[in-house]
């Protein structure tokens, strides 16, 4: 018996210094990563506090150095800023609102609706999708013109008010996570198609919603070719146009684009921290209830 504990012993330690080892080389893994993926920020930082010459230098400086006010008060000086900050805002915040609340009015009809042509309208939207968003630029330009949108806003928030990815993202989630039992006791209780929609279904949605918004949200901000081509106004475009000026202006200063960079980076950053923290906390409190 004795030998027997002993046995039973080893192994057990066995066993937890396997699996100790495992987290830990887990945890070192995930570490590794996230140094990776940070490091292009912190490089543009880098870049960004510098200048051209100190770009140039080999070996490379690897720290920040003193010039980053500076270079961000040039970049101040050298576009209007502010304004195409606004605009990108104006566009960003609606075109996201618009895509929440009608790429998820949709799948939920798709997901929980029969109706003539369900099948067939689903295959033509996944068709929309596959076709490169580079073909539609000249129709859509000539449709904005015909309704006097060019060089205005409505022609960068209204084209992007829904989209076929989020129409399947949302469909799929939809699936697996709305119950039918669910919809059947709402209209016992006399609740219509919107009704349901907005009381049962969009609480359930709400760690898709969350990642929805997040990656339209980027899309929309860091959009460069569309603005390019319909604001035809240069007052009025938006905040990736304006920087690309920077790039022309200043051929050989990649010190000031890079510090325009960043300053253009920081509300994403900020949006993914508040976005990707409820989009956890969400997912977690769905897992908790199953």
């Amino acid at each position: 018996m004795a030998a027997d504990d002993r046995t039973n012993s080893s192994a057990n330690l066995a066993i937890g210094s396997g699996s100790r080892l495992s987290r830990i080389g887990v945890r070192a893994t995930l570490l590794f990563g996230v140094l990776v993926s940070l490091f292009p920020f912190y490089w543009l930082v880098v870049l960004a506090s510098g200048t051209t010459q100190d770009i140039y230098r080999y070996p490379p400086k690897l720290l920040p150095g003193p010039h980053l006010l500076d270079n961000m008060g040039r970049v101040l000086d050298t576009v209007d800023f502010f304004g195409s900050l606004f605009n990108t805002v104006v566009v960003a915040v609606l075109g996201t609102v618009l895509v929440l609340f009608f790429d998820s009015l949709a799948a939920f009809a798709f997901a929980k609706y029969e109706f003539p042509a369900k099948k067939f309208l689903f295959g033509m939207l996944l068709v929309t999708y596959m076709i490169p968003a580079q073909l539609s630029l000249v129709p859509q330009f000539v449709t904005m013109a015909e309704f006097g949108w060019a060089g205005s806003l409505k022609a960068l928030i209204i084209p992007s008010a829904a989209n076929a990815f989020g129409i399947f993202w949302m469909r799929q989630y939809a699936q697996n996570s709305l119950p039918d039992e669910l919809l059947d006791a709402g209209r016992i209780d006399g609740a219509g198609f919107f009704r349901l929609y907005w009381t049962v279904a969009l609480p359930l949605f709400r760690p898709a919603l969350a990642f929805l918004g997040i990656f339209t949200f980027i899309g929309l901000w860091n959009d460069y070719i569309w603005p390019l081509v319909v604001m035809i106004d240069p007052d009025k475009v938006t905040l990736q146009v304006a920087l690309a000026n920077l790039n022309v202006l200043y051929n050989t200063d990649y010190s000031l684009v890079m510090a325009g960079a960043l300053m253009s980076v920081i509300p994403l950053i900020l949006v993914f921290l508040i976005g990707a923290r409820h989009f956890l906390r969400d997912l977690a409190a769905g897992a908790m209830k199953m």
